[in-house]
């Protein structure tokens, strides 16, 4: 663990270097996630409501996705390049280390970037969520569950490299995927994209439940929304770990 922590606190540095493109990054993303927000007030200015949805909960939503966003894609910055970094052979390195490989890639790269959101979503939240003591426990725990839920979905989708090859191309697919159907409210949708949202694609524990929670807080909800955090942390853990024991059986990454 102290390796890990001593590993996580290199890659902050690492990140905190340069400061003029650190905070560049930072800005550049901030401006991105404001236009998203002006656009949803813009677009409920309009329609007023979409099924239930109106400007507040869409920006709750917005929230608690960047929020998700910065821990998942900023924090553990390698969550969705675990496909390339096998492709590369960037694991053997690791595989002699003393570590969990899996622990250790995950927090060895920070995403500059993406920290952005991280600052962005706590601020909106703040600014249009209603905090109340209730309201933002259940803003942080949702948030930190939806985290679980995206990162071992994108591990298991960039350990299918370690079993099919390729350049990592099924992570890159899925992150896509996932975040575009998180961002949209989980009543727009219907029929069988909305079970998908729930089963092999899980965009709806990613936002949708968080949402729901915060404004109107359930405990089979909340029950649903903890158990497939750990399931999918679980998941991908599993996936990594059978597809690292072929990778370091035999399945040897050439380069021409």
């Amino acid at each position: 663990m102290r390796a890990i922590w001593s590993t996580f606190k290199t890659a902050l540095l690492e990140a905190w270097t340069n400061r003029r493109s650190f905070w560049l990054q930072v800005s550049i993303m901030l401006a991105n996630d404001l236009a998203w927000v002006i656009f949803w007030l813009l677009f409920f200015d309009r329609v007023g409501s979409l099924r239930g949805w109106d400007s507040e909960r869409v920006l709750l939503l917005f929230a608690i996705l960047t929020t998700i966003a910065g821990i998942a894609l900023g924090l553990l910055g390698n969550s969705r390049r675990l496909g390339w970094l096998a492709s590369e052979g960037e694991l053997d390195a690791v595989l002699t280390l003393p570590v969990n490989p899996l622990a250790y890639l995950l927090i060895r790269r920070i995403d500059t970037a993406m920290l952005g959101d991280l600052f962005f979503g706590p601020v909106l939240f703040l600014l249009s969520g209603e905090p109340t003591l209730e309201r933002a426990t259940i803003y942080v725990v949702g948030s930190l569950c939806g985290a679980a839920v995206l990162v071992g979905f994108l591990v298991a989708a960039g350990s299918l490299t370690l079993f099919f090859g390729g350049k990592g191309e099924q992570a890159d697919l899925s992150f896509q995927v996932v975040l575009s159907l998180a961002s949209y409210p989980l009543d727009v949708f219907g029929g069988i994209t909305k079970i998908l949202l729930f089963t092999a694609v899980p965009a709806a524990f990613i936002t949708g439940l968080p949402t729901r929670l915060v404004d109107d807080f359930d405990l089979a909800t909340a029950g649903l929304l903890l158990a497939a955090a750990l399931a999918f942390a679980a998941l991908g853990e599993r996936a990594f770990r059978l597809g690292l024991n072929r990778y370091s059986s035999g399945s040897a990454w050439t380069r021409p």
